[in-house]
């Protein structure tokens, strides 16, 4: 019961939500169900309850970590929400709560099922539910950004169903109509059985299209616009939540060949798709002038990291999962923070946007703090994720993906550096200053907790979640350090 009270708080919330009338009582809807969420969530980490649901729902240490970021930043974005809306109209209008709460369901069913036709329901409902978020009726280029998100990730993700068929195929070709062909339990257990070509068909189109929603190059385009677009917290939402459940369905199909020993055919596609990933990221930071496109590019920089690692095996993959967890808290901060800079200067530009530290004193530290916090500078969390994944390069006798990995982080370092501390430390602009404010809390404790306990992870993992990376990272092939 408890894992499905995990998927139906937040569900039924957002029908609740939806049919108050009242604005302030569905914010309190908002907070309260993402507040009970991480309550649950913690309750599940806790006990580690059994399969429930006819053993659809199950709770292991690669989906709890995901579940825990998602409603981590959940709760983060929802206490922004009730300033922000103080501030600004809501895209979806009286279904904004109703929206992001179909949103924490939808991630929650896709963090805990244990069957891939579900799991891929899952992932088209986060579509559905975050669309009406990004659309602006009064905005030509929302309405570009939207059309990007449903066409580009829909296509996505009917390959990776095409993929679930296959992976069904797969099964039945090898041992017939016993036991459950999509059920990730019986995959994993007749592994050995699967069908090579069905199963490695089955793999690419689950990366190619759980990629797209991923923001895996070249399937990323969708993401510059949909996270440069959207409402700030979205965005937050989007970078920090969204990207991560793609990530683990991606991981989902690494479990299934993993466990069939055809490792050798999928570790070099990730590498591929992750490589492409942080080049063309490194590409288009170069010379941005739009501080949440750079932030979105950022976002697909760090997915091609994670890829890379989960391709590396070893102590890589160990840190590109601890380098999901931290990147999924920073990115969400970092967005939030652009939201402040979005409301007081009225600009996404960075040429426009000067002297932030003065006008925004907590805003601009933040914004600078996360940008060390992102780029893996010590003693933030990714950067001992970063050390093991570069470690893991070295140790497999892949030096030279240690060293285009190094000089494509450089140049990301670089071209972010210079625009946010251009931002942060420039001098007032031309025309009229913004007057310095008395930032709202509800804006700045949100991001500030997720910069804090990303530097508390950095100082040093608890027992319990260094546990939990090491046992997921060995479900797909990698190991502790």
């Amino acid at each position: 019961m408890l894992l499905l009270a995990i998927v139906l708080v937040p569900a039924l919330g957002a029908v609740a939500a939806y049919l108050d009338q009242a604005p302030a009582r569905r914010a309190a809807w908002l907070v309260g169900c993402a507040a009970l969420h991480l309550a649950l969530t913690a309750v599940a980490w806790r006990l580690a309850p059994a399969a429930g649901a006819m053993g659809w729902l199950a709770f292991d240490p690669l989906g709890g970590l995901v579940l825990g970021a998602v409603s981590i930043v959940f709760v983060a974005v929802a206490c922004y929400a009730v300033g922000y809306l103080r501030r600004e109209d809501p895209r979806g209008g009286r279904a904004f709560v109703s929206c992001l709460l179909a949103f924490l369901a939808s991630a929650s069913l896709v963090a805990l099922t244990r069957h891939f036709g579900l799991l891929w329901v899952g992932m088209e409902a986060t579509t559905l539910a975050t669309a009406p978020l990004i659309y602006d009726p009064s905005d030509r280029h929302s309405l570009e950004a939207v059309w990007k998100y449903l066409m580009i990730c829909s296509v996505g993700i009917a390959l990776a169903l095409l993929g679930t068929f296959f992976l069904a195929t797969a099964h039945l070709t090898a041992v017939g109509p016993h036991g459950a062909p999509l059920m990730l339990p019986d995959l994993l257990a007749r592994a050995d059985a699967l069908h090579p070509a069905w199963l490695r068909a089955a793999f690419v189109f689950l990366l190619i299209g759980f990629g797209t929603k991923m923001g895996l190059a070249p399937m990323h385009t969708w993401l510059p616009d949909a996270h440069g677009e959207a409402p700030s917290p979205i965005s937050a939402l989007l970078s920090g939540a969204l990207l991560n459940v793609a990530f683990l369905a991606v991981l989902r199909g690494c479990q299934v060949v993993h466990a069939a020993g055809q490792d050798g055919f999928a570790r070099p596609l990730l590498i591929g798709f992750g490589l492409l990933s942080m080049l063309v990221a490194a590409a288009f930071l170069l010379g941005q002038e739009n501080y949440k496109r750079m932030l979105a590019y950022s976002s697909i920089e760090q997915m091609g990291i994670l890829a890379v690692g989960v391709g590396l095996s070893g102590v890589a993959t160990f840190g590109a999962l601890l380098q999901m967890v931290g990147a999924s808290l920073t990115k969400a901060s970092l967005f939030l923070v652009a939201g402040n800079v979005l409301i007081v200067y009225g600009t996404k530009r960075t040429r426009e946007v000067s002297g932030l530290l003065r006008a925004m004193p907590v805003s601009g530290a933040l914004l600078v703090t996360g940008l060390f916090a992102i780029s893996a500078a010590p003693p933030f969390a990714l950067f001992p994720g970063e050390l093991a994944l570069l470690a893991g390069a070295v140790r497999g006798g892949r030096t030279w993906i240690a060293v285009v990995m190094i000089l494509l982080q450089a140049t990301v370092f670089m071209a972010m550096g210079a625009a946010v501390l251009g931002m942060a430390l420039g001098p007032a602009p031309a025309g009229p200053r913004p007057a310095p404010i008395r930032e709202d809390r509800w804006l700045v404790l949100p991001p500030l907790g997720l910069l804090l306990l990303v530097l508390l992870l950095g100082l040093g993992l608890p027992p319990a979640l260094r546990g939990a990376l090491a046992a997921a990272a060995a479900t797909v092939g990698g190991g502790a350090p």
